[in-house]
């Protein structure tokens, strides 16, 4: 096992409170000494100075498309991992829209494999609640948990009913599996591709109103409030979505909830030049949504930051923006776009590095997301002077479909290190 030294750097952990100059200490996969001396006899194999950098905690994303299996015309594996390794994102959990849907432990399995064969970040999976994401019948979900997956979900495919869905609770419930729930009412946002406003209006785009969200959300917290699942909701994007939940944890709701990048970075008027690569779900809304997404981080509403990255072939963009499929690429720039965030919002960038590493460990039941002794090294580099300007050339992820491209973003991540290796830079460029 090699053991290795991070000499001199900001260690910056929201999870423990740590915020000073010191060093890292790893053993084999393991952090030994965070701050202070590890015990006697440890000694470095590899000392590497990282003075004037900061030492965080490895993201943990809870929805990143990795598109194997069935869509690697638009990613892989290796292409996306690489994006994330690159971004400081040291675990992925993937959604079960997959060609076969993971809906079984042998697709399950399957993601399992594919993801050792890469060697970059880990992966974990959500599993379907229904089978094929039908909404009509149960899956596998104990043998999904079994697998590995550290929950269930339809992401935004409706239920045939709210009999099954009740059903869904209940088993979910009965075998411990935390429900993910992706709120929107498919009758409501049928068609739409934009927040319902002026905008959209003034364009004639069709809306998905803000109801649709709202009202979804206030069935799944009924119905978790019936069952008594824990459930974890999100990505949310409106106010009102921010204020039920708020009101359903004073209640003692077993419920945490998430916000996707895309939706604290950006509001509806990027979509005014009809530009597909605003196109997301759910969309970009309006400012006060905005604010009321930041103030839920601010007050610990909102547990989570998803990147929901979405890669997409550049044929996918090349369509009316309508027609267009919705997503970002996200993986690379995300710590690049909290620093931002916190310089332009007023947010502080340790809230929203707690919702990127230690609130996505605690959902997901896996802990971590911490530089403590006895975690796993998991963490990255990152320098907050250096500027980068992404180029297509220079992008690792498989999908181009990203604002991003060609403008300049503060911080650089100059390493990332997954169970005591150094995954990047030395991944392959």
């Amino acid at each position: 096992m090699t053991r290795s030294a991070i000499l001199n750097g900001r260690l910056y952990d929201p999870a423990s409170g740590l915020d000073k100059r010191g060093n890292l200490y790893i053993d084999g996969d393991r952090l030994v000494g965070v701050g202070e001396q590890p015990p006697s006899g440890f000694v470095a194999d590899q000392e590497i100075n990282v003075d004037g950098l900061w030492v965080l905690p490895g993201l943990f994303d809870l929805y990143a498309c990795l598109r194997q299996p069935g869509f690697e015309h638009k990613g892989t594996f290796a292409s996306e991992l690489r994006a994330a390794v690159k971004g400081g994102v040291t675990s992925v959990c993937c959604p079960p829209n997959t060609s076969p849907v993971n809906d079984s432990a042998a697709v399950s399995n399957l993601i399992n494999d594919l993801a050792r064969e890469t060697g970059l970040s880990r992966v974990y999976a959500l599993g379907a609640i229904t089978q094929g994401l039908s909404g009509e019948q149960l899956s596998e979900m104990y043998a999904l948990k079994a697998a590995g997956c550290i929950g269930v979900t339809n992401l935004r495919r409706p239920f045939r009913n709210n009999k099954i869905m009740k059903r869904c609770l209940e088993y979910a419930c009965s075998h411990d599996i935390t429900v993910f729930a992706c709120p929107e009412d498919a009758a409501l946002a049928q068609d739409g591709c934009v927040h319902e406003g002026a905008i959209a209006s003034r364009l004639g785009l069709a809306g998905i109103p803000a109801s649709a969200e709202t009202l979804a959300v206030s069935q799944w917290l009924m119905l978790a409030e019936d069952t008594d699942v824990r459930l974890h909701l999100g990505p949310l994007s409106c106010a009102r979505s921010v204020e039920l939940v708020r009101e359903a944890k004073q209640r003692g709701l077993k419920v945490t909830a998430n916000v996707a990048l895309a939706n604290l970075m950006f509001t509806e008027a990027c979509i005014e030049d009809f530009d597909s690569r605003f196109h997301v779900r759910p969309p970009l809304r309006r400012e006060q949504d905005r604010q009321a997404l930041l103030d839920g981080l601010r007050e610990g509403v909102l547990d989570v930051i998803v990147s929901k990255h979405e890669p997409h072939e550049i044929a996918a963009l090349l369509a009316p923006f309508a027609e267009t499929e919705p997503g970002m690429s996200q993986l690379e720039t995300w710590l690049s776009q909290m620093l931002l965030l916190s310089r332009e919002s007023q947010i502080d960038f340790g809230v929203l590095l707690a919702a990127s590493t230690v609130g996505p460990a605690r959902v997901s039941g896996l802990g971590g997301g911490a530089l403590k002794v006895g975690e796993l090294a998991d963490f990255s580099v990152f320098d907050p002077n250096a500027e980068w300007t992404p180029t297509a050339v220079q992008w690792m992820s498989a999908g181009k479909n990203s604002p991003w491209l060609d403008r300049t973003l503060p911080g650089v991540v100059t390493m990332t290190w997954v169970g005591g290796k150094n995954v990047y830079p030395s991944v392959t460029q």
